[in-house]
């Protein structure tokens, strides 16, 4: 039987490090003693090598010592009836298989092994101790996880020697998301709507929106990669590189619509320019005439139109005038006419489009990501 007491340190790599006091006991009746009426009730020996014992192992480890200050931390109980109680508190390195598709709102199961090396079930056989088995210490804490519970069973495994027996605990913890609010999403919210404050500049103001998208843009580029450096390389997408991502692209496409709006701005001013010196050919042109019509004969006689059929004809053009009504226009429309260019629109347009759709993927990325059943990721 194995009874065990624990304490868990969780760390952001494919392991995890535990501290414990491993006990287990079997019957042994080569070591029954007399009792001497009741005056012994066990014997105790520090040294393991003197009785025999199971040989069991951490099919999962990676590395662990025996704690040794200020004596060995380790004891055998041997009672008058044959029975020996095996106590001994070690350090050890856990190999912990993590699906991180949902970090840092994924929940991870890392198991503790054990089982016999050398004897089969033929032979030797653990089993868990009946009522509470498993005891974790009432003050645990861990920075960044819950242990919200485990459970107990047995993982026998089958191989070309035999079958050999196994125990095994299930460790349930959940990622603490207060922390990861605090450090990462608000920080990537903050650096987005940041950006957003270049729509909001003169169009003129060419170095403060350049420096204002291309620090912004930096910087989150740098805490990308600061969150990917604590974790370990995996092929797949997580749910922060979703949202690192899609922010990212909001801070970059932010820099890109300054560079539209800068093209559009000399655009407008091109446009502007040819129109004013049509307008000034056009003077000159009207002045021409004008001079023309002085330098003509004085004398020249102008053929009178019939005022009667004029009367008609303008009477006619008023009525259908009134007939045709004037076209309505949209409500976009003559909102957007307010700003006479397009680089004003475009920065109007952006005001308003940004934040619509950071909102929309926010929806869309919440609701995706803390309603998904976690075991359909695996």
């Amino acid at each position: 039987m194995n009874y065990w007491q624990a304490f868990h340190r969780r760390m952001l790599t494919t392991e995890y490090s535990v501290q414990l006091t491993f006990r287990e006991q079997w019957l042994d009746e080569r070591l029954k003693f007399n009792n001497l009426g009741g005056r012994l009730k066990y014997l105790t020996l520090t040294e393991a090598n003197r009785v025999w014992m199971p040989d069991l192992f951490f099919s999962n480890e990676k590395e662990g010592h025996f704690h040794n200050i200020i004596m060995p931390n380790v004891y055998i109980r041997i009672f008058p009836n044959g029975n020996v109680l095996y106590s001994i508190r070690i350090s050890l390195t856990l190999s912990c298989p993590m699906n991180l598709k949902l970090y840092p709102l994924d929940k991870q199961t890392c198991s503790l092994r054990m089982a016999s090396y050398g004897w089969t079930t033929d032979d030797l056989v653990f089993l868990w101790k009946e009522g509470d088995p498993v005891q974790v210490v009432k003050n645990l804490h861990l920075p960044r996880f819950t242990l919200e519970k485990f459970l107990t069973d047995y993982c026998n495994s089958k191989t070309n020697t035999g079958e050999y027996s196994c125990l095994k605990v299930d460790l349930l913890f959940k990622r603490e998301f207060s922390y990861y609010l605090i450090q990462i999403y608000i920080p990537c919210c903050m650096l987005v709507i940041v950006s957003w404050v270049s729509f909001w500049l003169d169009q003129g103001a060419v170095p403060a929106r350049v420096s204002l998208g291309v620090t912004t843009l930096l910087t989150m580029a740098t805490q990308s990669s600061g969150i990917n450096a604590s974790l370990p390389p995996v092929s797949y997408t997580k749910a922060i590189d979703v949202w690192t991502g899609v922010c990212l692209t909001f801070v970059f496409g932010a820099l890109l619509e300054f560079a539209l709006v800068n093209y559009a701005s000399r655009s407008d001013m091109h446009r502007e320019m040819m129109k004013k010196t049509r307008r000034e050919m056009e003077t000159a042109a009207s002045m021409d005439a004008a001079s023309d019509l002085l330098d003509t004969d004085s004398n020249a006689t102008f053929a009178m139109k019939p005022l009667v059929r004029d009367g008609i004809i303008d009477s006619k053009m008023r009525q259908c005038e009134v007939r045709m009504s004037p076209p309505r226009k949209n409500c976009c429309r003559l909102w957007m006419s307010k700003f006479p260019t397009r680089s004003k629109r475009i920065d109007v347009i952006s005001r308003i489009t940004f934040p619509l759709v950071f909102a929309l993927f926010n929806l869309a990325y919440w609701s995706t990501y803390l309603f998904r059943d976690e075991d359909q990721e695996k």
